[in-house]
């Protein structure tokens, strides 16, 4: 029976293995550091705000049997085109910051070179291998382990972490001020838990998720499997602020912009106050939250860029998952050629311009699913509406209160 459910969870766990990444392991943790517990409404509002527009994915898409691109393009074809640019130019420096955050993870865990560059192309290339030989089925049952591991490993830390603090622990609430941390927290709200654009990656494996003979993946189960991950992707972003908050904060030390150097002192700080043997949960924990996200999002970009194509150019095209895959995995090397020694400076780009980009999908998720090429059954109760213009409102406004600050 619970091999049974297990079995029946996929698009929402690989959703929470793209989300849990950069957002949590970087931002989260950084967030702890700076502030302490200081922007836990941070956390709350963001997820809340965030939940209709990313849900939307994967209702519309087993609701309609089509994913949200197919929808943008009922929407008009100019809102095609719109999200063809968006995920095009930002996708290289989406992967190149979580791969370059990854590589020096494993450069301080596995040891066998400290040359981030190598263990970039390394991962890059273990990812394509796996994503072009197993496609989503082998995408589907990997992730599964990496989120179990992640999730005792991160939960292990946090216990230990709370048994061993002396830190006299403060709850008050901060609001950033001046430009660079504004900036900062703008960064934060960008990808967490994730990028808005991930409900399109969603609906994307759910539709897989259908096609792999599981033909009870209906639209009450995609929900419930999405609930299951996002819920995960919470828990695990207070888990992140915490570890930052127990153990940095006010410890003195800055983050290096340098992905090796960062990984050694993210690790450093954590076993310098926990214990050497503590140092391999840490370790694991970290280079899990990473590879789990590189893996998802290497997959989903092309799928993402292979279905819009053929949508846009009515199917003939050879711009198919496997070109644009390739495409993806050589821009990301050329990228992190030219920006390895300033990790902190690609995630904040990253992150930024998903922030910036965040109003498009969640206007366009929530006008597809309130419309007539949604079953009326499915289209988003009194509630769901009311927290989705709430969620455009939070978007758009602190867009413009970003740009205002610059």
């Amino acid at each position: 029976m619970n091999k049974s459910w297990l079995k029946k969870l996929g698009p929402g766990l690989l959703f929470a293995g793209a989300a849990i990444g950069v957002s949590h392991l970087v931002q989260s943790t950084r967030a702890g550091a700076d502030f302490g517990f200081g922007l836990i409404w941070a956390i709350l509002l963001v997820n809340l705000f965030k939940y209709p527009f990313f849900q939307y994915g994967p209702r519309y898409a087993t609701a309609t049997g089509e994913s949200l691109i197919d929808g943008y393009k009922r929407l008009g074809k100019g809102v095609l085109i719109v999200y063809y640019i968006l995920t095009f130019t930002t996708m290289f420096t989406i992967q190149a910051a979580v791969t370059i955050v990854t590589a020096g993870l494993a450069a301080n865990l596995f040891g066998i070179t400290p040359d981030v560059t190598i263990w970039s192309i390394i991962i890059t290339l273990i990812c394509l291998t796996t994503l072009l030989i197993g496609k989503y089925k082998l995408l589907d049952n990997l992730i599964k382990v990496i989120i179990v591991i992640l999730t005792v490993s991160t939960l292990i830390a946090v216990g230990v972490a709370i048994f061993k603090t002396n830190k006299t622990v403060s709850f008050t609430q901060i609001i950033p001020k001046g430009a660079l941390e504004i900036g900062f927290l703008i960064t934060f709200l960008g990808w967490m838990p994730a990028p808005l654009d991930i409900s399109t990656w969603h609906s994307l494996w759910a539709l897989e998720k259908q096609k792999d003979g599981d033909n009870k993946y209906n639209t009450k189960q995609s929900i419930f499997d999405f609930n299951i991950g996002y819920v995960g992707t919470t828990i695990l972003a207070f888990c992140f602020l915490g570890l930052g908050a127990l153990i940095m904060y006010q410890s003195g030390n800055e983050f290096s912009s340098s992905a090796g150097v960062f990984a050694q002192q993210i690790i450093g700080l954590y076993t310098e106050t926990l214990g050497s043997q503590t140092a391999i949960f840490i370790g694991v924990a970290a280079f899990t939250t990473m590879l789990s996200t590189t893996l998802t999002t290497l997959d989903a970009s092309p799928r993402a860029m292979e279905r819009s194509s053929v949508l846009l150019f009515q199917k003939k095209t050879k711009l198919t998952y496997n070109f644009w895959i390739i495409i993806l995995s050589a821009g990301t090397m050329i990228i992190l050629f030219y920006f390895i020694s300033n990790m902190i400076a690609l995630v904040k780009v990253a992150t930024i311009l998903s922030f910036l980009t965040a109003p498009f999908y969640a206007i366009a998720n929530f006008m597809l699913i309130s419309s007539r090429h949604t079953p009326k059954e499915w289209r988003p109760s009194m509630g769901m509406k009311i927290v989705s213009y709430l969620g455009i409102l939070f978007l758009v406004g602190f867009s413009v209160w970003y740009l205002f600050n610059l």
